[in-house]
């Protein structure tokens, strides 16, 4: 996450500029009736928004107006699908605000990083997936969970240290080309977190995944030499 001391005012314009079409396309795409009618669904969206609030409270922050935490949104974007988990990425960014650990200016740039991002590259994942039709429940767990969990950490760093370095006004330290060595650090919490938390999923309430075909993964053993 990126306070609003270390990025401009164009910087800020932009992340505004995209973020509110986005939170606006979703909430277009929202199955509103559907939400309003399921009071299971319900539970799991305002669940699934405290999860993240909690998550995102639980961070580093440091001097420089940078801090890290777990993102978690491809867990939620597999729980809820891409809509619901931007509206609700964006409520918890609210929550932030309210408790002062979010600066109004930066939500729309650190929305863009941290919650339209990660959902792009889970359902870019999940749509290969799909595409791809596995019989084994694993491939989903693995390449919807833990890869796009650690893809996703990869790219918001990298991305994140390219819009710092554009603006000019974040200090990079000199021993940034020794950075390659700590990624692990950050993208290994990243997707076991959120690999662990689809397992557990998958595994006692495959209903409250919107991604996961119950038909392929769950149906009985498929053979290929029947007589």
């Amino acid at each position: 996450m990126i306070s609003a001391q270390v990025l401009s005012t164009t910087t800020l314009s932009i992340g505004w500029l995209g973020y509110v079409p986005l939170l606006l396309w979703a909430g277009a795409r929202t199955g509103w009736v559907e939400l309003f009618a399921d009071s299971r669904r319900q539970h799991l969206l305002f669940g699934t928004i405290f999860a993240l609030f909690a998550l995102w409270l639980v961070r580093r922050d440091f001097d420089t107006g940078v801090s890290y935490h777990i993102i978690g949104m491809t867990a939620v974007t597999l729980l809820l699908d891409w809509p619901l988990a931007i509206l609700g990425g964006c409520l918890a960014q609210l929550g932030l605000l309210a408790l002062g650990r979010l600066d109004l200016a930066a939500i729309g740039i650190n929305g863009l990083l941290l919650v339209g991002l990660p959902v792009l590259v889970t359902e870019a994942c999940a749509a290969a997936v799909e595409r791809a039709q596995p019989r084994n429940l694993f491939v989903y767990i693995f390449c919807s969970g833990f890869f796009a969990a650690a893809l996703t950490a990869l790219l918001c760093l990298l991305l994140g240290l390219v819009v710092l370095w554009w603006d000019g006004r974040f200090a990079m330290p000199q021993w940034l080309g020794d950075f390659v060595g700590y990624l692990w650090l950050i993208v290994f919490p990243e997707a076991f977190i959120n690999g662990t938390v689809v397992s557990a999923l998958v595994v006692y309430c495959p209903d409250w995944l919107e991604t996961f075909n119950r038909t392929r993964y769950l149906q009985a053993p498929w053979k290929d030499d029947e007589p």
